[in-house]
């Protein structure tokens, strides 16, 4: 019995063009009319990345050839001359008819929707091929290095030697595509989002927090923006379970993280902790900090006094405009996933892991750490 709504190709199509723009699987599922859970197991499956298009062979039968053949054992004609009058040989026929069901079985569609599911996959993947770069691809993943990290500085180090590269979306797909086989499942859990599959570039991330007081980045010195100028620093607090915190801190121009312990959001709580830990780096390194709108930094006038830095607040709903510690924040969360109790944490293992996050390749830093 045939399923009243099958999971056809033109679904298919709009699950990946739908995917691509960035939908969710909850309207994608409305769209096609399928289960949300169907989708999600569709997507993960192909590790939400839209598998490449078959091709038939150049000298593969036709569907106009099947029909031939089809016609001619009805006919009664013997395989040589139904051969002859589609210009094969004997054995293509006999092969082609073997294989579809036998004499009494073979019809032309049939015979052609099979051909068409084992048309010929897609080359060998590279890392099938090259074992070596495997094996330094896998040792990378394994210090929670990203596809993109590794791919970049694999070009540094193998400088002279091109078959030693790899494209970080070669990487997410050996990771993400179940039937490819190259890596164990648990290898993703060192990815920074722990997904089950590839995401569309075009999922959005919420912004957060306001503040009514301090100044405004737009009065910020233009030579912050350019980042030429070392000491300037882009901070906010991440969230963990039952109102933990963790407060971040990133160097603008080096991207180098401090990790902050905090006991509350309070900005007496937050503001004794940063001026501690920021009051330890040399004065030159100390000219400017750039804040989330958050009221945590409320006391930011203390701040200055006791480490000597400006301080400036971002716009409301403006997390781009302190995007190098959005960012930082985004990779931490590897480390200290939603829905941790951050305040278990102390300090000395935030400085680890600060340490950690200092050593990885950075793209924007041509891949140096």
């Amino acid at each position: 019995m045939k399923h009243p709504n099958p999971m056809t190709e033109p679904k298919k199509a709009v699950i990946w063009e739908m995917w691509r723009r960035g939908d969710s699987m909850a309207v994608i599922s409305q769209t096609i009319a399928k289960p949300s859970a169907t989708v999600f197991s569709y997507l993960r499956y192909h590790g939400g990345i839209e598998p490449a298009e078959r091709h038939r062979p150049l000298n593969g039968l036709s569907i106009e050839e099947r029909e031939v053949i089809s016609r001619g054992i009805a006919s009664g004609k013997s395989l040589r001359s139904i051969a002859a009058s589609i210009d094969r040989s004997p054995s293509t026929v006999s092969r082609e008819i073997s294989r579809n069901g036998g004499i009494h079985k073979y019809r032309a569609v049939v015979a052609d929707n099979a051909a068409r599911k084992r048309a010929r996959r897609p080359k060998l993947p590279l890392l099938a091929k090259n074992l070596k770069l495997k094996q330094v691809v896998t040792s990378k993943l394994s210090e929670d290095w990203s596809p993109e990290q590794i791919s970049g500085w694999l070009k540094i180090q193998f400088l002279n030697d091109e078959s030693m590269r790899v494209s970080h979306e070669t990487i997410y797909k050996s990771l993400f595509i179940q039937t490819r086989g190259l890596f164990r499942k648990e290898m993703r859990n060192h990815l920074r989002t722990k997904r089950k599959f590839r995401h569309s570039k075009n999922h959005k991330v919420s912004s957060r927090g306001q503040i009514v007081d301090g100044v405004s980045i737009s009065e910020r010195p233009a030579d912050v923006e350019d980042r030429a100028i070392p000491g300037h620093w882009e901070g906010d607090l991440i969230a963990g379970s039952e109102n933990s915190y963790i407060a971040t801190v990133v160097e603008r121009a080096s991207r180098f993280t401090v990790l902050v312990k905090v006991s509350g959001k309070k900005t007496d709580q937050v503001v004794s902790a940063l001026s501690r830990q920021m009051s330890k780096l040399p004065a030159l390194l100390r000219q400017s900090l750039t804040w989330d709108r958050g009221t945590e930094l409320a006391s930011h006038a203390s701040f200055t006094v006791e480490t000597n830095m400006d301080v400036y607040f971002c716009d409301p709903s403006s997390p781009w405009q302190r995007g190098t510690n959005e960012n930082t924040n985004g990779l931490l969360r590897q480390y200290f996933p939603k829905g941790t109790y951050l305040s278990d944490y102390p300090q000395s293992y935030l400085n680890k892991i600060a340490s950690k996050l200092n050593n990885r390749p950075r793209k924007t830093l041509g891949y140096r750490s």
